[in-house]
C-alpha cells in the first residue's frame, strides 16, 4: 500500500506541479497575446491577395516553399493558412512509423536476441523508455532542443515548455507546411528510441530502476544537447541551415545525435557494468531468431518513417531519402550474409537481419543528401565494416556487448557521419547550397569531410565522458547491476514478476 501510495503521489506531483505553471504561463501568454492584438489592430489591416498571389501560394505548397504571407515585411495576407493537409498527413504517418520502430520493432528485434528468460525486461525497458522520455521531452526536452533564441548548445527552456505555444500552425524554422504539434510528436519519437538503442548492449543484467535513472538524466546531458546542436535552428553544428555554425557539419536523420550517441555510450556502460554470469563458457544463444527476424522487417519499414520523414515534408528530398535508404539496406543485408557465407560456410538469419539494420544505421546521415550511387556504396561497406566490428572486434577486446549494439550503431554511425562528409553532393540537395557552397564539392575529399570528423569527435567525447558521469551517479543512487541470483533467475520473472512463455 506504501509503494503504490508513493506512486499515486509521485504522479500527482509530476501532474499538478506543470498544470499550474502551465496555468500561470498561459495567463502571461493571453497577456502577451492581447496586447499584440491591440497593436495589431490599431495597425493597417494586410490585404487580400491577388489571384496571382493565391496561385504563387499554392505553388509554394506544392513544392514546400514559403508563402508571401510568412515574410517579416509581407504587406499581405494568405488564403492558405495553418498547415498543408498533404505534407501534415505525411508527418503524421513517418511519427507513427518512428514509434513502430521501438514498439514493437525494436523490442522483438533484441527480445528475440536474448534468452527466453529476459524478453520481457526487453519489453518493459522499451515501454518504460517510452513513457519517461515522453514527460521529460513535454516538461522541457522540446523546447530545449527546438527552442531558438537561446545557446549554440541548448534552446531556450521556457519558450516551449510543457508544449505551450506549440500548436497546429508550423513553426517556421523548421518546416513551412507541417504543425509544430505534428513536428514536436514526431521528434519525440527519435528521442525515444535513441535510448532505447543502448538496451542492446546492457541485456540481461542491469536493474530496471538504474535504466530508469541513467536514460533521465542521459536524455539531458547527451542527447538534448547534442540533438539541439546538430538540427536546433541556431544548433553549433547545424551546417545545412545555420549560416553562424561554428562547425559546418550536416546530420539529416540521426548519424551523430542517435546512432554514434547511443552507440558509444552502450560501450562505455556495458564495460562498467561488466560481463554477463558465463559470458564466454556457456552458451547465451538467441532465444528466437523468428522473432528477431519480424523484429527487423519492423525496424526497417518504420526506418522510412524515419530517414524518409526527415525531410519535414512530402517532397522530392523525401524521395531521395526513401529511395537511398531501401537501397543501403538492401546492399548490406546482402553483403553481410554473404560475407557469412565465404567466411563461415553458412548465410545466417542474424547475419541478414544485422546486415539491414547496419545497412540503415550508416546511410541514416546520408539519405538526405546523397545519390543512389552513393547509396550503394554505403550499403557494400555497411555489410563489410560492421560485420568485421562484431564478429572480430568484441572477440579481441573481449568486452560484453549482448546484442552488438557498439559494432552496429556505434561503428556503423561514425563511419556513416563520414561518408556523409564524403558523398554529399548538390545533386541530391540543393540545400546544400545555401550555406555549404564552399564546402561542397562534388569531390570524395571536399571540406565538408573535415567538419564531419570535428562533429564526430565532439559527439565522442560527450557520449564517453557523459555516460561515465551519469553511470557512477546512478550507481551510487540505486546501484547498476541485478545480483548474481536475479540475473540466473532472469529478470523476467525478479524485476517484472512474469514470464514470457509458460510450460
Amino acid at each position: 500500500m506504501k509503494k503504490l501510495l508513493a506512486i499515486y503521489g509521485l504522479l500527482a506531483a509530476l501532474t499538478m506541479a506543470p498544470l499550474a505553471l502551465q496555468a500561470q504561463t498561459a495567463a502571461d501568454t493571453n497577456a502577451v497575446a492581447a496586447a499584440t492584438n491591440a497593436v495589431a489592430a490599431a495597425a493597417t489591416t494586410k490585404a487580400d491577395p491577388t489571384l496571382e498571389q493565391r496561385i504563387i501560394d499554392l505553388e509554394a505548397y506544392v513544392n514546400n516553399g514559403a508563402r508571401g504571407a510568412d515574410a517579416a515585411d509581407a504587406k499581405i495576407s494568405s488564403k492558405i493558412t495553418g498547415a498543408g493537409p498533404g505534407h501534415n498527413g505525411f508527418q503524421m504517418v513517418c511519427a507513427a512509423l518512428v514509434l513502430f520502430m521501438t514498439l514493437p520493432g525494436l523490442f522483438l528485434f533484441y527480445g528475440g536476441l536474448v534468452r527466453k528468460k529476459n524478453i520481457l525486461s526487453v519489453v518493459a525497458q522499451c515501454f518504460g523508455i517510452a513513457g519517461l522520455v515522453t514527460i521529460l521531452w513535454y516538461l522541457f526536452g522540446y523546447s530545449f532542443v527546438f527552442a531558438d533564441g537561446a545557446k549554440p548548445w541548448w534552446g531556450d527552456f521556457s519558450k516551449f515548455a510543457m508544449l505551450n505555444n506549440v500548436d497546429s500552425n508550423p513553426n517556421t524554422n523548421y518546416s513551412y507546411w507541417v504543425s509544430q504539434n505534428v513536428f514536436s510528436m514526431y521528434q519525440l519519437m527519435f528521442a525515444i528510441i535513441t535510448p532505447a538503442l543502448i538496451l542492446g548492449a546492457i541485456a540481461e543484467r542491469m536493474k530496471f530502476s538504474a535504466i530508469m535513472i541513467f536514460v533521465a538524466l542521459w536524455m539531458v546531458i547527451v542527447y538534448f544537447p547534442l540533438a539541439h546542436a546538430v538540427w536546433g535552428i541556431n544548433g553549433a553544428m547545424n551546417g545545412v541551415w545555420n549560416a553562424d555554425a561554428s562547425i559546418k557539419a550536416i546530420d539529416f536523420a540521426g548519424g551523430t545525435v542517435v546512432h554514434m550517441s547511443s552507440g558509444w555510450s552502450a560501450l562505455i556502460l556495458c564495460l562498467i557494468l561488466g560481463k554477463r554470469l558465463g559470458y564466454g563458457k556457456e552458451p547465451m544463444q538467441p532465444h528466437s531468431m523468428t522473432m528477431c527476424a519480424i523484429g527487423t522487417g519492423m525496424l526497417w519499414v518504420g526506418w522510412y518513417g524515419f530517414n524518409a520523414g526527415s525531410a519535414v515534408a512530402a517532397d522530392g528530398v523525401a524521395a531521395n531519402a526513401f529511395t537511398t535508404t531501401t537501397i543501403a539496406a538492401a546492399v548490406a543485408s546482402f553483403v553481410w550474409g554473404m560475407a557469412e557465407y565465404v567466411i563461415k560456410g553458412k548465410p545466417s538469419i542474424l547475419g541478414f537481419c544485422s546486415g539491414a539494420v547496419a545497412g540503415l544505421v550508416v546511410v541514416t546521415p546520408a539519405c538526405g543528401f546523397v545519390t543512389p550511387g552513393g547509396s550503394f556504396i554505403i550499403g557494400i561497406l555497411a555489410g563489410i565494416v560492421p560485420f568485421l566490428a562484431c564478429w572480430k572486434l568484441k572477440a579481441i577486446f573481449g568486452y560484453d556487448d549482448a546484442l552488438d549494439t557498439f559494432g552496429v550503431h556505434a561503428v556503423g554511425g561514425t563511419m556513416g557521419a563520414l561518408l556523409t562528409g564524403m558523398l554529399a553532393r548538390n545533386s541530391a540537395n540543393a540545400n546544400l547550397a545555401t550555406n555549404l557552397k564552399t564546402y561542397v564539392t562534388d569531390n570524395l575529399f571536399q571540406p565538408l569531410v573535415m567538419e564531419q570528423i570535428k562533429a564526430m569527435v565532439i559527439t565522442i567525447v560527450l557520449s564517453i565522458v557523459g555516460t561515465v558521469v551519469i553511470a557512477f551517479i546512478t550507481k551510487a543512487i540505486v546501484g547498476l547491476r541485478v545480483d548474481e541470483e536475479v540475473e540466473t533467475l532472469g529478470l523476467d520473472l525478479a524485476e517484472h514478476g512474469e514470464e514470457g512463455y509458460h510450460g
